[in-house]
Parts: C-alpha cells; sequence; structure tokens
C-alpha cells in the first residue's frame, strides 16, 4: 500500500449516513457516479463540487452513525475520497468503507491537530500520518485489509480469493 497526499475537509462529531449520503435519494439514485454528486450535500455544499481525487475526510466522534446504507461509503469512494481520519467510527459504516477499499483511519491525537484545507500525507504501509503539526501514527493496517484494498473492494479480493482456490 502506498501513500495518499490530499486536501483535508474537517468536519465535526456525529456525521451520520443520512448527511453523508441524503436519504431523499436512497431509493433513486442508484449508480455510483450520480451518488457522488449528492455526496455530502446536506452539510457541505461546496464538497462535491470541489473535492478532489485523494483529498482527505478528518471528523470528529462516530463518523457515519446512524443507518448501515452503503451509499455513503459508495458517495465517497466514487467521488475520489483517498481516505477518512476520525477519531471513531460507527461500526457498520467503518466496515462498510473497508468493503469499498476507502481507508478508514483511527487516530483522535491527528484529528486534532489537522487543520481543515491543509494537505497532508497518509502512508499506509508505515502506519503515519504527516501534516504540519507533526507526524501521528495510527494501528497497521491487517494483512487481510491490505488485501482488500489493493484488490479494489471486497466483492473483487473474495472473487480472487475463489479462483485462487480453484486453481
Amino acid at each position: 500500500m502506498g501513500t495518499i497526499i490530499g486536501r483535508v475537509w474537517k468536519y465535526g462529531d456525529d456525521v451520520n449516513t443520512d448527511v453523508i449520503f441524503p436519504g431523499k435519494y436512497t431509493y433513486t439514485v442508484t449508480d455510483p457516479a450520480e451518488m457522488a454528486k449528492h455526496a455530502l450535500e446536506d452539510l457541505d455544499t461546496r464538497f462535491a463540487k470541489h473535492v478532489k481525487p485523494n483529498d482527505i475526510i478528518v471528523a470528529g466522534k462516530n463518523w457515519g452513525c446512524g443507518s448501515s446504507r452503503e451509499q455513503a461509503a459508495t458517495c465517497l469512494k466514487e467521488i475520489g475520497v483517498g481516505a477518512i481520519i476520525a477519531k471513531s467510527f460507527a461500526r457498520i459504516h467503518y466496515r462498510n468503507l473497508l468493503n469499498a477499499a476507502l481507508p478508514a483511519l483511527t487516530c483522535p491525537e491527528a484529528v486534532d491537530a489537522i487543520r481543515d484545507g491543509e494537505e497532508i500525507q497518509v502512508h499506509l504501509s508505515t502506519g503515519e500520518i504527516r501534516c504540519a503539526a507533526g507526524v501521528f501514527a495510527f494501528p497497521p493496517l491487517p494483512t487481510v485489509v491490505i488485501g482488500i484494498f489493493e484488490a479494489g473492494g471486497l466483492v473483487p479480493y473474495t472473487q480472487h480469493k475463489l479462483v485462487e482456490r480453484q486453481s
């Protein structure tokens, strides 16, 4: 796994999945590219228009709480978010992010130090976040999670493993 370099979009605590992907679109918007256009629109109207590939969301506690819908992870991955760093994640949303191959990293110290709009580096292989305030460590990613990221998500990872076993 490599390094993600991107601009920070910083948000607070308890950002729920209805805010990440507005619930009003749950049953009408099914195309991932269309989902991306609505990412965070109820929280930050600038986000979907100005986010760049590999930009990084930095958030407070309980990012992704609320409904367990996968669209919240899908829209962020599709729009190009490189990683999410939070003080904590809602359990099901955290798993949805990993399944979508979107790094979800818990590092409260970094969240407190990072400023909105600054460019930071996330080194997945070494478990480091580099920002203007310093270097912060996060727990190493398990081998299976790295495999999911490298495969592009849980579904391609599982398909690859099944093919491996049949060979």
